[in-house]
């Protein structure tokens, strides 16, 4: 496994990072999915998810060491 001084230098979280930036532009251009605020919050916060449950991983495991 590579070791990373932070997860801002990990490909898979600045992957994830424009995933969530998609979705958003997505959810505010998109007028079904705008319309339907509940969808929109919910698509926002699993998108935002993603990339948080990333940097909190690599955090545990970096205490861990």
């Amino acid at each position: 496994m590579a070791k990373y001084n932070s997860f801002v230098e990990m490909e898979v979280y600045q992957k994830a990072l424009q995933f969530g930036v998609k979705v958003y532009k997505l959810t505010l251009s998109n007028e079904k999915i705008a319309k339907d605020y509940g969808l929109k919050d919910q698509l926002q916060r699993a998108a935002l998810s993603i990339s948080n449950n990333i940097a909190e991983d690599l955090n545990v495991k970096q205490k861990r060491n």
